[in-house]
């Protein structure tokens, strides 16, 4: 069926949400640097507010639960599953995303203050260097998702942990089964 509308995979895929997350947060982290941009040359206008409005609703709501998912689900279970060569691969790197999730909520949390202004139209600024350094920071966190741990996951998860890690990452979200 040819749709208007690319739909998001379900939880029965977790995996694909997972990448779509990506898909999201990548689209939002070039809305705040065209929003850099837009305030430079426009100034604050009501699309600067919706801009902000939406970089907020992403990052403060759905950008921690997709790393509680990694965190408290995803690497937990490939641990549980990881043996040998993987299950080092596995340890250095899950530090390393638990540390880069703490280093990005860092960089995060005076740019949110940043875009509610913005949201509000009370200020128009928006620190370049701090949206450089945030997006530098997500880019090369996701491609280290994307080139270990998701692959990781697809060759050992069976079936059955699929269902787990997508049951307990629709429940984050409240949505019924």
């Amino acid at each position: 069926m040819n749709t208007l509308f690319e739909s998001a995979p379900d939880f029965s895929q977790p995996l694909a949400v997972l990448k779509h997350c990506h898909g999201r947060i990548r689209k939002q982290l070039s809305t705040m640097q065209k929003l850099v941009q837009h305030l430079q040359a426009v100034g604050l206008t009501s699309d600067a507010q919706q801009a902000a409005t939406a970089v907020l609703r992403y990052f403060d709501h759905a950008a921690p639960n997709h790393h509680e998912d990694e965190e408290q689900d995803l690497l937990p279970m490939l641990r549980a599953s990881a043996v040998d060569d993987d299950l080092v691969l596995l340890n250095t790197t899950a530090a390393e995303i638990i540390d880069e999730h703490r280093h990005m909520d860092q960089v995060w949390q005076p740019l949110a203050v940043q875009l509610r202004a913005i949201e509000k139209a009370e200020a128009a600024e928006l620190s370049a260097g701090n949206v450089h350094l945030f997006v530098k920071l997500y880019n090369a966190h996701m491609e280290k998702e994307e080139a270990i741990v998701t692959p990781m996951a697809q060759r050992l998860f069976d079936q059955e942990q699929m269902t787990q890690l997508g049951d307990a990452m629709r429940q984050r979200r409240g949505i019924a089964a």
